[in-house]
């Protein structure tokens, strides 16, 4: 199972070093073999050492049971944990080391099935064998120090290759979650999947009906947060999968009309998408998951509102408005957070909110519209309707960038001048009840939202001219 003497000198350099940077594995392998059990790093850890990438999660799999991992590192461990002993993973931290060490094993769903059946094995080749793709089917035996890849998983590193120890059928159907993870690898790895795992993908896309929501958009949101997204989705789009994860992504292309007048929406939010995470810099959170959501959705409305009209000209009228709908019932579907659901439907919603205010002659009161209407937002919002500019023509494209820099200068001036990020009437509630003679009710949410469009048409009245305002309102509506 060893790789060739030739092979071996190119793969030392990288054991040496994941050995030096993370001396516990030595310590381990030892424990393990005092107690006539075989231990070995695996998977992820193993090929990203090999690919130079950082080694953080510690992946161990080994003969022994969970009893006898426990029995192990008892006494050595600083915590012990069960993290899923039907899995047959036993969780350890010792230092600053956390790792999960799991039983050999085999696993496979029941047709129909969410959940896979899972049965321990007993060597290390088969449960390498059950593993999703080559690249992750190598392992370090810890003892000896010995690199095991028994299915050419170094090959297909070298060669950027996603392939599969078993057949690609066999080991989707064995867990179509695989299918997610082949985009995931290609949008994070740079992997080109080889034609047996497109095609499998392509005849077992279904299949991935009976895996949870929760554990595709885990799989969907590692993809997005990938260093190349799009090179993902392009492979979920391209077999099908799309069609059962996020199907409104596939059916942009369905925006591009017969005569090519328009341009095609598909290719178009992929760009978005691109240009999206080369503006994220201008974010606290790099890579930053909603405004990645929010770029790839935000013309999801345009196949729902396309109107062909005399001459050719084609409308999406109100499409921010059924996208952010169709945003939020989408990702619900997925199990998102309601906080992740809420700021992306919002930022879908607003896309198109700086393109409502003509060539750039924005107004005060439509500064603080903006403002407002984004909330904690804005941000994004202006990485957003940066990155949606994707115009060949280069006058327009820097038109609307000098128009863009001229708002945010904008709000940056009334900031200094006016509490922008937190809007607020010159009274509140109280006063209005006060001033007017009013009961809580129907009547003072009015009186508050006149309150609300004066100050954001004339900015700060202070408390006696907003007072004013009110009573002359409150007298006309008699």
């Amino acid at each position: 199972m060893s790789q060739p003497s030739d092979r071996a000198s190119s793969i030392a350099p990288a054991v040496a070093v994941l050995l030096r940077d993370h001396p516990v594995l030595g310590e381990l392998g030892e424990r393990f073999a005092a107690q006539g059990h075989e231990v070995a790093l695996v998977g992820g850890p193993v090929r990203d050492a090999l690919l130079g990438r950082p080694v953080h999660d510690l992946d161990l799999t080994t003969s022994a049971r969970p009893e006898q991992i426990e029995a192990v590192v008892a006494g050595w461990a600083d915590a012990v944990w069960d993290v899923g002993r039907e899995f047959g993973t036993i969780g350890v931290r010792k230092g600053d080391e956390q790792i999960e060490i799991t039983t050999y094993r085999t696993d496979a769903y029941e047709p129909g099935s969410r959940k896979p059946v899972v049965a321990f094995g007993d060597t290390l080749a088969g449960d390498l064998s059950r593993r999703d793709f080559t690249v992750n089917a190598m392992a370090l035996v810890l003892s000896t120090g010995e690199f095991v890849d028994p299915f050419g998983g170094h090959a297909a590193l070298a060669e950027r290759r996603l392939t599969t120890p078993v057949t690609a059928t066999q080991s989707f159907d064995d867990d179509p979650l695989r299918m997610m993870r082949a985009a995931r690898f290609v949008a994070q790895l740079g992997f080109t999947a080889d034609a047996d795992v497109v095609a499998a993908m392509v005849a077992q896309a279904e299949r991935l009906a009976i895996v949870s929501a929760e554990r595709v958009r885990d799989e969907l949101d590692k993809t997005l947060l990938a260093a190349d997204p799009v090179a993902g989705l392009r492979l979920l789009v391209d077999t099908g999968l799309a069609d059962r994860v996020l199907p409104e992504l596939p059916a942009l292309r369905l925006t591009d009309d017969e005569h090519h007048r328009h341009k095609d929406v598909y290719e178009h939010s992929l760009t978005v998408l691109e240009q999206a995470i080369a503006l994220e810099a201008r974010l606290e959170q790099q890579p930053d998951l909603v405004i990645r959501l929010a770029s790839l959705l935000h013309d999801i409305g345009k196949p729902r509102t396309r109107r062909f009209h005399t001459g050719g000209t084609v409308t999406f009228h109100h499409h921010d408005v059924v996208g952010a709908k169709l945003t939020r019932k989408r990702l619900k579907e997925l199990r998102y957070s309601n906080d992740v659901i809420d700021q992306v439907a919002q930022l879908v919603e607003l896309h198109l909110r700086f393109h409502g205010y003509g060539s750039g002659e924005w107004t005060d009161s439509a500064v603080r519209r903006y403002v407002r209407d984004a909330g904690d937002q804005l941000d994004r919002l202006h990485v957003l309707t940066r990155a949606d500019c994707t115009t060949r023509n280069a006058r327009k494209a820097a038109r609307l960038q000098r128009t863009y820099d001229e708002l945010e200068q904008r709000i940056a001036e009334l900031r200094d001048q006016e509490e922008l990020d937190a809007i607020r009437p010159d009274l509140d509630g109280t006063q209005i009840m006060e001033i007017l003679g009013l009961a809580p009710g129907r009547e003072v949410g009015e009186a508050y939202r006149f309150l609300l469009d004066l100050r954001m048409d004339r900015g700060p009245l202070g408390e006696e001219l907003a007072t004013q305002a009110l009573r002359a309102w409150f007298a006309a509506r008699d």
